[in-house]
């Protein structure tokens, strides 16, 4: 035998297997049959419509036939779980205090309008400028697939959430978000019943896996991965670096010359 089929051999040998094994990955793994398949999503509970996390814009969303929420928790000074995506009320209020040196009560107004945040010189306007409690939420949509993203290490948040999700039946419909994993390990300590999805670096270890042929060979624990559609890239980053370098040109031109 050539001394090349030595290593020829084997080398085909395990990409005929590692093909296999990827075209069938379930002969490995038992599939999950999820709760729920989301197909419409409400960013912020809606914030393209109506102000963002506001129960006006979570009514909003589901009018428009929406089948999950995507919603952000902060932790007041009193300890109330409340929907907002930003620790520092600037933004949203134009009140510089962080959401957790205020109680409830005293949280203050959302601005009249809010600039969508995938479309820069946009904005979104409502009728409901209040904070409202995530407890609300659930009560108000006690059925609803929703995804809860922390995005501070703060346990007493995270155990509130947690308890929460459980008071209300909700643990199979309630993911698990972060982008840190760090996080995401204290979330799934918190409530390992509610799924998870992937954090960025899980998301990029899966992706090299995948190229490596070997996604078929490990476990993941993740339900869900979610991330932005190309279009909402193109639009917001490229089309604001555009916007930009336009903005830098002459303002008027000089006469063209054949």
């Amino acid at each position: 035998m050539s001394p090349l089929l030595y290593y020829a051999l084997p080398a085909l040998g395990s990409y005929v297997m590692l093909s296999f094994f990827l075209r069938r990955p379930r002969l490995l793994h038992t599939p999950w049959v999820p709760a729920f398949r989301p197909r419409l999503g409400a960013h912020r509970g809606g914030s393209g419509e109506r102000l963002e996390n506001t129960m006006e814009a979570m009514e909003n969303s589901m009018a428009q036939r929406a089948d999950f929420l995507e919603l952000d928790c902060q932790l007041t000074r009193d300890g109330v779980v409340v929907v907002s995506h930003d620790k520092n009320l600037s933004r949203q209020t134009g009140v510089n205090r962080d959401v957790g040196s205020l109680n409830f009560e005293d949280l203050p107004l959302l601005k009249e309008e809010l600039e969508v945040y995938f479309s820069p010189g946009h904005f979104a306007r409502g009728a409901d400028r209040h904070m409202m409690r995530l407890e609300d939420l659930f009560r108000r949509f006690p059925r609803t697939p929703m995804s809860v993203e922390v995005k501070e290490r703060n346990e007493e948040l995270i155990h509130k959430i947690a308890c929460l999700v459980r008071h209300y039946d909700r643990n199979e419909i309630t993911i698990w978000a972060s982008e840190k994993s760090s996080i995401m390990k204290k979330c799934k300590a918190a409530n390992p019943e509610m799924p998870t999805s992937f954090t960025l670096s899980r998301g990029f270890w899966v992706l090299l896996f995948y190229y490596l042929g070997l996604l078929p060979f490990i476990s993941i624990p993740e339900k869900f991965f979610m991330c932005f559609l190309p279009t909402i890239i193109n639009r917001w980053y490229f089309g604001a670096l555009m916007k930009s370098q336009t903005s830098k040109q002459p303002s008027t031109w000089g006469p063209l010359v054949s």
